[in-house]
């Protein structure tokens, strides 16, 4: 672990970031220390200086962008490291871990993290990309899922409960659409018949495995596995995630429109995106789902024609006041350039508070990894062994994708990242997997996370090299 950690986290960048840490923990931590030996009301205090050490932390991880890295993956190192300082006698930061306020901005990151998923992705692009990409997502969600709670983690971890297998299928199911699309795209390959395939099979991925999510989730709950509550729970989480897209659909534009009347501003449509999100994702949880599944379809639902009427307004009065000599015509297209530009528009409103929220739910998700259990050969072992199992279950998934490169589009599919994260941290908040289940599944998301990059780039490679057949131009 220590030279994989090496060659992919350069040795001048890991200095520059303990150091700094190192500097920003002797700094706070004597104030965190004296504010918890206060008055009650210190505890706010406390954690207050917890969340700006886990900021601070998490932005200079991310300087492993500079070297071709996910900010994602520096987060969640620096976690692991700040959690586990106890093991070498520096115990300043282990309150960190019983705060009762972190774990509530934990959730609250995660909620905006699966939002900004869905704004990403949109129905009409789902429809595109038509039967393979479906038949991708679907064998690339059953593969895996059967592998891990049916087959290798019963032979692997035979002393473990049917619903900690169970966990274990949900967290192999994953497919991290950021991390796939920034490869293609980093390659400038993002036009190909391969990429369009894995982009839009990782999205409908996300969407069952956001349901057998659910599913798994409601099944620890209830404390039955029977096929009645399957079907009554799969039905359940199919309903609420088809009738929220269809309801919101139908529904948002007049909200939009009540809305702009009120205000047309930058502060309403930041509203207007936040509310659904926030109450798709209560509702979720008021019937039993997940949060983020509501969140998901908040995202999906939003498009830009929902945010047209603050835009709209706010362009014909300039358009009136500063551009009197531009044709009716001329006036018209901008109008429609300006609507086009809302829904991108409401993705940067969303990103602020993003790069708040979700840092925390990383680093404090790779807090909870106990390296003491992940340096156990017999974890190391089985976590490998899940890992192959990861690779396989989406590598299989290309054999259903026509005449493409069935290689690039299985590989391409294989990448966890932050969404195997999610999975992990909701079973270890149930209580349904131990340290040692939690270390393996962090294993395989980083793992999986780290060497699909290269080998997509190797597969790319190769198929440029291919003759006969016309390469799009990198971008």
């Amino acid at each position: 672990m220590q030279s994989l950690l090496g060659h992919f986290w350069p040795k001048r960048v890991r200095a520059k970031t303990f150091l700094y840490i190192g500097l920003i923990s002797l700094i706070f931590a004597p104030a965190a220390h004296a504010a918890s030996g206060g008055p009650d009301g210190n505890g706010f205090v406390l954690s207050l200086l917890w969340l700006a050490i886990i900021l601070i932390a998490a932005k200079l991880a991310s300087m492993i962008e500079n070297y071709g890295q996910s900010a994602v993956l520096g987060e969640l190192v620096i976690g692991v490291v700040l959690g586990n300082l106890a093991l070498i006698g520096i115990n300043l930061l282990e309150p960190i871990k019983s705060d009762p306020l972190i774990p509530h901005f934990a959730e609250i990151g995660v909620i905006i993290l699966l939002f900004q998923v869905g704004l990403e992705s949109n129905i009409a692009e789902m429809r595109k990309v038509g039967m393979r990409a479906f038949l991708v997502a679907i064998i690339g969600v059953v593969a895996p899922f059967a592998l891990g709670a049916w087959i290798v983690g019963p032979w692997l971890l035979p002393d473990l409960s049917s619903n900690a297998y169970l966990f274990i299928g949900a967290a192999l199911t994953a497919t991290s659409v950021g991390i796939t699309a920034r490869v293609f795209k980093d390659l400038g390959k993002i036009k190909i018949p391969e990429a369009k395939i894995v982009l839009g099979a990782a999205v409908i991925d996300d969407v069952v495995g956001l349901v057998i999510l659910a599913v798994v989730s409601a099944l620890v709950t209830a404390g039955s596995i029977s096929a009645g509550t399957i079907g009554f729970i799969f039905g359940k989480s199919l309903l609420f995630l088809v009738g929220a897209i269809v309801l919101g659909h139908y529904t948002a534009p007049y909200f939009g429109r009540f809305l702009s009347k009120v205000h047309t501003g930058v502060g309403m449509k930041f509203t207007l995106a936040i509310g659904f999100a926030l109450v798709f994702a209560a509702g979720a949880g008021l019937i039993g789902l997940a949060p983020i599944v509501g969140a998901f379809a908040a995202g999906l639902v939003l498009d830009p024609v929902h945010f047209k009427y603050f835009r709209r307004p706010q362009v014909a009065r300039d358009l009136e006041e500063h551009l009197e000599h531009v044709s009716e015509e001329g006036k018209e297209k901008i109008l429609k350039l300006a609507e086009r530009h809302s829904h991108k528009h409401v993705e940067d409103l969303i990103e602020p508070i993003a790069m708040f929220f979700v840092p925390i739910f990383f680093v404090y998700t790779g807090m909870s990894v106990n390296l003491a259990t992940l340096l156990d050969p017999r974890t190391l072992l089985v976590g490998g062994a899940i890992t192959i199992v990861a690779f396989l279950g989406k590598w299989v998934s290309g054999l259903v994708a026509g005449n493409v490169n069935k290689n690039l589009v299985g590989f391409g599919m294989v990448p966890r990242g932050e969404v195997g994260l999610i999975f992990a941290t909701i079973g270890k908040s149930l209580g349904v997997i131990n340290d040692e289940v939690f270390s393996i599944i962090i294993i395989m998301v980083i793992l999986t996370t780290l060497l699909t990059p290269p080998i997509l780039s190797h597969l790319l490679k190769k198929y440029q090299d291919k003759p006969g057949e016309a390469q799009p131009q990198a971008a």
